[in-house]
């Protein structure tokens, strides 16, 4: 009977640990892309952030394939 206490007391910490990990995981990745960039290129007055420059990108592609669409036959 004391081993399996034991056992279920180990598994409780592993969960425990498991959710650190994720958290620490998801914080590096949040930061990652909330991050500005100030050496940008495509915008040298100001700094942009990873998801910034994503989202111009998916823009500026919906213009383009809008565009075409719109050319006649």
């Amino acid at each position: 009977m004391i081993a399996v206490k034991g056992c279920v007391r180990r598994t409780q910490r592993q969960h425990g640990q498991a959710m650190l990990e994720y958290l620490v995981v998801c914080a590096a990745l949040a930061f990652a892309l909330f991050y500005p960039i100030r050496d940008d290129p495509a915008s040298p007055d100001k700094a942009r952030t990873t998801v910034q420059i994503v989202l111009d990108a998916f823009k500026r592609a919906y213009q383009n394939v809008s565009h075409s669409i719109s050319l006649p036959g």
